[in-house]
C-alpha cells in the first residue's frame, strides 16, 4: 500500500443505518486487515512527528482505536473524551448542539496542562460538531491544539466549517 487513497476499498458502505437515508462508512473491514490497520496508524502519525506532541486525544468509540495507536507511534500519552458518567474521576464537560439535538463529551480534569502539544484523533469528521467540543475541550487546559487526525472526511457536510481555520486537519480520505 502506497498511499492513503488505498484505504477506500477496505471502507465499507452500509445503506440505511443508522436510520433511512444514511449510508454509514464501516471502518469494520479496515480493522480487520492487518496491513491496512498499519498503514492507516502510520499515515495519521506521520504529519504530526516532528510536532513534538505530547498527548494525543481521542473520542468515544471508534477513536480509541485510532487514537491509542497513534499515541504510542508518536510516544505521547493517550487521553480519552468520553459520553457523560463514563469517566471514573473528577470531569470538565463540553456541551454543544448537533443537528438533531445536544450531545455532551467529558474529559478528566487532570488530563492535560498548558505545557502540553495535543492531537485529536477520531475515525470520522462529519458535521463537525463533536472534534469542535473535542477542541474547545483542549483548549480549556490552556494546551496547544495542534492539529486533528481523522480516517475519513464527510466533507460534504462541511464539519471543517466549525473548526478554527488555523489548525491543522489531516483527513485520509474524503467522501
Amino acid at each position: 500500500m502506497t498511499s492513503p487513497e488505498q484505504l477506500r476499498s477496505f471502507i465499507r458502505d452500509v445503506p440505511d443505518f443508522p436510520k433511512p437515508g444514511i449510508v454509514f462508512k464501516d471502518i469494520t473491514p479496515l480493522l480487520h486487515s492487518p496491513m491496512a490497520l498499519d498503514k492507516t496508524m502510520e499515515w495519521l502519525a506521520e504529519p504530526f512527528r516532528d510536532e513534538g506532541i505530547t498527548n494525543v486525544v481521542a473520542i468515544e468509540s471508534r477513536g480509541f482505536i485510532f487514537g491509542s495507536c497513534v499515541a504510542r507511534a508518536l510516544n505521547a500519552g493517550f487521553v480519552p473524551i468520553r459520553k457523560p458518567g463514563k469517566l471514573p474521576w473528577n470531569c470538565r464537560r463540553h456541551e454543544y448542539v448537533l443537528e438533531y439535538g445536544k450531545d455532551i463529551l467529558e474529559i478528566h480534569d487532570d488530563a492535560l496542562t498548558p505545557d502540553d502539544r495535543v492531537i485529536v484523533v477520531d475515525d470520522v469528521l462529519a458535521t463537525g460538531g463533536t472534534a469542535a467540543a473535542a477542541a474547545s475541550l483542549v483548549h480549556g487546559f490552556g494546551a496547544k491544539l495542534i492539529g486533528l487526525a481523522m480516517v475519513i472526511e464527510l466533507s460534504f457536510l462541511e464539519g471543517r466549517r466549525k473548526l478554527d481555520a488555523n489548525t491543522k486537519i489531516h483527513t485520509l480520505l474524503q467522501y
